[in-house]
């Protein structure tokens, strides 16, 4: 079975491609399946971008502080889920949480860069595999220093998974 194929499109014209991991993170993909599907991203901004590393996305507040109302356990090896053995590297997708491990949500971050020292502590679900320069452009927007907002907001115009003919279903929320 083919992987979902995911479409970020941006409010600047650029579209990033790429795929998701279902046998690596099954909740985390049916978690932002649902989420992008029902565009809960659509205007929502990377609201966290840092050059040689990552950007970060929605935030439904546009501040890192916000969410979808519930979180989702941390798939990765660092929380006693050892299928999720994804590198982070260039392009790759993967989930922003607090301290908790068990508090992703909505936000989700881009690799820029590869971050080695995120493995096995993240829970990386996909890859970008097409206009991943459209991700590491957005990285080098103007700034604030004390928080890596952008001076202009990098709104995502949409997210939508193609699910290659396969049924995603909800998520397990905690």
């Amino acid at each position: 079975m083919s992987n979902p194929i995911v479409t970020i499109t941006l409010e600047n014209g650029e579209v990033m491609a790429g795929e998701l991991y279902p046998d690596k993170a099954p909740n985390t993909v049916n978690n932002f399946i649902c989420l992008a599907n029902s565009g809960y991203y659509d205007g929502l901004t990377f609201h966290r971008v840092i050059p040689g590393f990552m950007i970060q996305g929605g935030c439904p507040n546009g501040t890192g502080t916000g969410g979808p109302g519930y979180s989702i356990r941390g798939e990765f090896s660092g929380n006693g889920f050892a299928q999720n053995d994804i590198p982070h590297t260039l392009g790759v997708l993967s989930m922003a949480r607090s301290m908790d491990p068990d508090s992703a949500g909505s936000q989700f971050f881009i690799m820029v860069e590869a971050a080695p020292h995120l493995d096995g502590q993240y829970a990386a679900f996909g890859k970008i595999t097409g206009n991943v320069e459209a991700a590491v452009a957005v990285s080098l927007v103007n700034r604030s220093m004390i928080d890596n907002k952008p001076k202009k907001p990098q709104v995502i115009q949409s997210i939508r998974v193609d699910l290659q003919g396969a049924e995603y279903p909800e998520p397990e929320k905690i």
